[in-house]
């Protein structure tokens, strides 16, 4: 099965063998298992077990699974500067896939991760490599009861402003600390990680509902063996992760993720993985395809909705039926058959609440809003459907910061007004360097209440789970000499969703005076984050940095 050069094969067989494969055992189909589990990362804790599963059903049909694993860090962990190494770490994980599975030249891959930068950078890595492939994610982590309500990771994030604005008190914010992350598996909401491990199963690369299913149910440890034994037959029949990675089936993915509500984090990985699977996909065609559908559900943080929730009304097939009239049901899946197939044999039905039908949508024209304007030449997105209506056109003068801690500190010290655009700059790709989200000055907007009378934008990111009127990846960043690097406080900036449109109320020859006499600030970087930063490409072509 394995192409080994001969001159090569007497030192691959006794080295493998050294560490326990029997020559029979590398005779055949050998499976890298590429786990992505630690002890660091709630999301990823369960794929140690679980990957045990995974070489069960390998080994029961007929190959060979052989392990190796890669970095998988947690967001939420990695607030701060700890956020500057996070987005350049999806690139990273895709770069050590790709040059681990070229070096041991493995014949099929099962693909585990959960997170937000780990799922993207291992789609990365398969479209790259094109080698038999699937994935499996570890299933999301099990809600928080308190009471009659129901607690998961954002409303730990938005407790933040509550107990600043003296809404909860200390013992109700160190309750929620020590009780709202409740277990392992990914984040009980419709993030970044959960987005992009759903948009794998649309695509056909992971098993359905493998994402939104809880993290400790006999139903993860049923797929992992099927996945396991799955991946031996897609060797033996040369079948490729390009089969499902396909224009159509990206397609599809960009639709049930607009559909769904979910992370705008999502426009920069997609936009990625379509650059490695060398398929023609640029910003405006994305929003093209994601205002072709309607919101047909909406998950926590924008309504009450968890994962588990989504699950119990029948997951992903019953989003995908709700809109199939806007899909491409032809595409394959790697378990077989086809979406089509899948969504026809599950008999899984929007049930109007959670999840709703078609032509009785929550929103219309897709969870995005991607705007232009002397602000963002080549675009800015927000997720319009977190947004409430009354801020759907908002008008107000900057407040202008420099950094994510600027912005926190002066929210800490009650230093906003309502009817105030934040802006916050050089926290691009390049001028953060990485893209950092501003995950807790989102939430906190919303726990102080000000998410109905305050905007905020920046060329960094938001959280996927992020809701109110907050507007990233506007592009080109400040770093780089965007429009962002002139404005100053008191500028009148409006921004409105109805047109798709941010602007600065600046004359021309405001704006050339402000560039000739503004300096951009230069940041000192060390060791990998200075790479990073000469290579990085801006938002609205991925972030991409190594491909």
């Amino acid at each position: 099965m394995k192409k080994i050069d001969s001159n090569a094969e007497a030192y691959y067989v006794g080295l493998m063998g050294s560490v326990g494969f029997r020559k029979k055992d590398i005779d055949k189909p050998v499976i890298g298992i590429v786990n992505s589990w630690n002890e660091v990362n709630p999301g990823h804790k369960p794929l140690k077990e679980l990957a045990g599963y995974v070489k069960e059903g390998v080994w029961a049909a007929g190959g060979t699974p052989a392990e190796f694993n890669v970095p998988a860090p947690c967001d939420g962990i990695s607030q701060l500067r700890g956020m500057n190494y996070v987005l350049m770490q999806r690139d990273l994980i895709a770069g050590s896939i790709e040059s681990m599975v070229r070096a041991h030249s493995f014949d099929g891959l099962v693909f585990m991760c959960s997170c937000d930068k780990i799922v993207p950078g291992m789609l990365m890595a398969a479209a790259a490599l094109d080698l038999p492939s699937i994935f499996i994610t570890a299933g999301s982590m099990v809600p928080f009861e308190d009471g009659n309500k129901t607690l998961v990771t954002p409303d730990l994030k938005e407790s933040i402003g509550k107990w600043k604005a003296g809404k909860i008190s200390n013992e109700t914010f160190e309750f929620y600390k020590e009780n709202i992350c409740h277990s392992c598996g990914t984040c009980s909401m419709y993030g970044t990680a959960n987005t992009m491990g759903v948009f794998a199963e649309v695509i056909g690369l992971c098993p359905f509902n493998s994402t939104t299913e809880l993290f400790c149910s006999s139903n993860k440890f049923k797929q992992a063996r099927d996945v396991g034994e799955r991946i031996v037959e897609l060797v033996e029949e040369n079948v490729t992760a390009k089969t499902f990675m396909t224009k159509e089936s990206l397609e599809n993915g960009i639709k049930h993720i607009s559909a769904t509500g979910g992370s705008t984090n999502a426009v920069l990985h997609i936009l990625a993985i379509a650059k490695v699977a060398g398929i023609d996909l640029d910003l405006k065609t994305f929003d093209s395809i994601q205002k072709s559908v309607p919101v047909i559900a909406k998950f926590k943080p924008s309504s009450e909705y968890n994962l588990y929730d989504y699950t119990k009304v029948g997951g992903v097939l019953a989003s995908l039926s709700s809109i199939k009239s806007a899909l491409d049901l032809s595409t394959p899946h790697a378990m077989g058959n086809s979406i089509g197939d899948w969504i026809e044999y599950s008999n899984a039905k929007p049930d109007g609440v959670v999840i709703r039908e078609f032509d009785n949508p929550l929103l219309e024209n897709g969870c995005f809003s991607i705007l232009y304007g002397n602000l963002a030449p080549k675009g800015g997105v927000v997720k319009k459907s977190g947004v409430p209506k009354e801020m759907f056109v908002h008008r107000g003068p900057a407040v202008v910061f420099d950094s994510e801690e600027e912005v926190m500190d002066c929210m800490m010290n009650s230093g906003i007004k309502p009817g105030d655009v934040l802006v916050i700059r050089y926290e691009g790709a390049k001028g953060g360097p990485g893209m950092r989200e501003l995950s807790i000055p989102a939430a906190m907007l919303v726990g102080m209440g000000l998410h109905t009378s305050v905007a905020m934008i920046t060329d960094g990111r938001f959280s996927g789970a992020s809701r109110g009127p907050c507007v990233g990846h506007i592009s080109p960043e400040a770093a780089e000499g965007g429009p962002l690097a002139y404005i100053k406080n008191g500028d009148t900036i409006t921004i409105d969703l109805n047109n798709e449109s941010i602007d600065v109320d600046l004359s021309e020859e405001e704006w050339e005076k402000r560039k000739s006499e503004m300096k951009i600030p230069i940041k000192e970087t060390t060791g990998i984050l200075t790479a990073y930063k000469n290579s990085v490409k801006s938002a609205d072509e991925g972030a991409l940095w190594l491909y």
